[in-house]
């Protein structure tokens, strides 16, 4: 099934008569951008955005050229419909949005987040379980080392699992702006 145009162009118009200027149209499809943090975090620095989401084999080209929307993908792999994505898309963009988390902070050490690097390891009570303890330096009350140590077990993580992540640095290409 192939989503027909006229109603697809006339609810996502309709629905940009009722955003502020700058908000975004997103077309789900395996075509598109990657989504990643960045984005995420464009798209919470927006007044909102749009999401279209297909189903089966996706939407008459018109429906592309009419709207001109932000292609975005989640990955080299395609679902029936584009409602997860849409979903995934919603979290990943209402969690960065203020007072969605209870720390403003919080989402600023996630992974991605840290110059792009995956967030190092965490650690809670008990101090020691099964002879793996915490290291100590996360118990010694100084900032300035727990935060350093934190970013050298980012990228020391990051440089084990996702080199890639090194390699591509933190620049977006300036085309890929929303």
């Amino acid at each position: 099934m192939v989503l027909m145009p006229g109603p697809v162009v006339d609810a996502v118009e309709a629905t940009r008569a009722g955003h502020e200027a700058g908000s975004p149209t997103l077309l789900m499809t395996p075509q598109g951008r990657p989504f990643d943090q960045r984005m995420a975090e464009e798209l919470a620095a927006k007044p909102g955005f749009i999401l279209v989401s297909g189903r089966y084999e996706g939407f008459d080209e018109r429906i592309r050229d009419v709207l001109n929307p932000t292609e975005v993908s989640l990955g080299d792999f395609v679902l029936a419909g584009g409602e997860l994505p849409a979903l995934a898309v919603t979290e990943a963009v209402v969690r960065l949005l203020p007072g969605v988390l209870g720390d403003e902070e919080s989402a600023k050490n996630d992974s991605f987040s840290l110059g792009g690097l995956l967030e190092g390891p965490q650690y809670t009570r008990p101090r020691v379980f099964r002879n793996l303890s915490v290291p100590e330096v996360l118990l010694g009350g100084n900032h300035a080392e727990i935060e350093a140590w934190r970013r050298q077990a980012a990228e020391k993580r990051t440089r084990q699992r996702r080199m890639d992540l090194l390699d591509r640095g933190d620049l977006l290409d300036p085309r890929d702006n929303l």
